[in-house]
């Protein structure tokens, strides 16, 4: 009876004991797993990626501008009102066609008297001739004197040159009469048609300081060929030589590229942006390109293939200057200095400070330190840089600047 009473009591003690036992083994079980946890979640996790060579030539993408191969304003010889037109935007034209008449009174009426007095001059030279002739063949007589007879010989002569003077006179008024037709000075289209029927139109005259008070009628462009106008940055102005070849697209129409070709420079920079004019044609026979288009220029100039490269996104801006974080064998971080180069767009050059061995990580968080501890992981698909091919044309930056260098986002 004394044994069951025992029984009794140590039974629900032990087993009170072994489940006080078992919760402080899984509770220090569970905080071990925490602890472990934490010191995980404790440290970065950080893809590493590895330096890159670069490219045997870099594209070099400038903004550039479609002018005509010629390009004339037409402007009114002589003053009046526009009778008629007869070529509009767009139309093609060919060399001496006609583009428009000009009604002309007053200079009609100049023309006239200038004819009139060229009748004039015509007989008063002949009536000075005959005279001429009577007066010399009385010379060595007694009835006249020699002086009498050279006056009469000079007054011949005089004569004639009025008669010279009229007929150039008319010849000029002739010459202007001619300019009523306007016509196409070579083979091209109408760009511009800026005048009407019964406008009024000043003579320019030829002379360039009246064309502020001259009337534009017309404007003609041989586009057969274009010239591409391209500011080139001073650091590539070696590789501006005869030979030298482009690719040129319109943003409007993606991949397709035309050639064109170098044609000459300015051979001097501007002050303002260190650039040089650059001139290149292009073949337009099928006129698919037209003046006053923007085109994006592309050259292929050399480069380094054993300058290294390495994305932007991997770059630290810091006050102590640009650097890379850098990995060792105990995944432990260093922030290295290093040396930028030229901008290639998604990549960067990197002229010192980084080794192709070297392992940094790509896209570094904010506040990494020196002497972090980090875990490379795995990037998710999806998210991974790509490792350029060596062999690959990088993305061009859309413009560049005169030094080419890289410059800080």
């Amino acid at each position: 009876m004394k044994r069951r009473r025992i029984l009794m009591v140590a039974v629900p003690v032990l087993i009170a004991a072994a489940l006080l036992i078992d919760g402080i083994v899984e509770r220090e079980r569970a905080l071990g797993k925490l602890t472990q946890v934490a010191k995980t979640q404790a440290v970065t996790a950080v893809q590493i990626i590895t330096p890159t060579p670069g490219p045997s030539t870099l594209p070099l993408v400038l903004p550039g501008t479609v002018r005509a191969w010629y390009e004339a304003p037409i402007f009114a010889q002589v003053s009046g009102y526009v009778h008629s037109w007869y070529v509009d935007y767009g139309a093609s034209v060919k060399a001496g066609q006609l583009l428009a008449t000009i009604d002309t009174p007053s200079l009609d009426a100049q023309y006239a008297a200038a004819k009139a007095d060229l009748h004039v001059a015509q007989a008063n030279y002949k009536l000075a001739v005959t005279t001429a002739k009577r007066w010399q063949a009385l010379s060595g007589t007694v009835a006249v004197s020699q002086q009498e007879v050279d006056v009469q010989v000079a007054g011949a002569e005089a004569r004639k040159a009025e008669l010279e003077a009229a007929s150039q006179n008319l010849a000029r008024y002739a010459a202007q009469e001619a300019f009523k037709r306007v016509v196409a000075p070579f083979d091209g289209v109408v760009t511009a048609r800026l005048t009407d029927v019964g406008s009024y139109v000043n003579a320019a005259g030829g002379d360039v300081s009246a064309r502020g008070s001259s009337t534009e009628l017309f404007t003609v462009a041989d586009v057969h060929a274009l010239r591409v106008f391209v500011s080139v940055p001073q650091g590539y102005a070696d590789e501006l030589v005869p030979g030298l070849t482009a690719k040129i697209h319109l943003p409007s129409q993606p991949g397709n590229l035309i050639e064109a070709k170098f044609l000459t420079t300015a051979r001097a920079f501007s002050a303002n942006t260190r650039t040089a004019t650059t001139e290149l044609t292009v073949d337009n026979a099928n006129h698919a390109l037209w003046p006053g288009t923007y085109v994006d220029v592309t050259f292929q100039v050399p480069s380094n293939p054993k300058i290294l490269t390495m994305p932007e996104q991997a770059l630290i801006f810091r006050a102590a200057g640009t650097q890379v974080a850098v990995v060792d064998a105990n995944n432990r971080v260093h922030l290295r200095d290093i040396t930028l180069g030229q901008n290639l767009g998604q990549m960067v050059q990197v002229t010192s400070g980084l080794s192709s061995s070297d392992k940094f990580v790509n896209n570094p968080p904010a506040g990494l330190l020196e002497g972090q501890t980090v875990q490379p992981v795995t990037p998710v698909p999806g998210y991974a840089v790509a490792q350029p091919n060596p062999t690959e044309q990088p993305e061009p930056p859309r413009s560049a600047r005169g030094d080419g260098r890289a410059t800080k986002p």
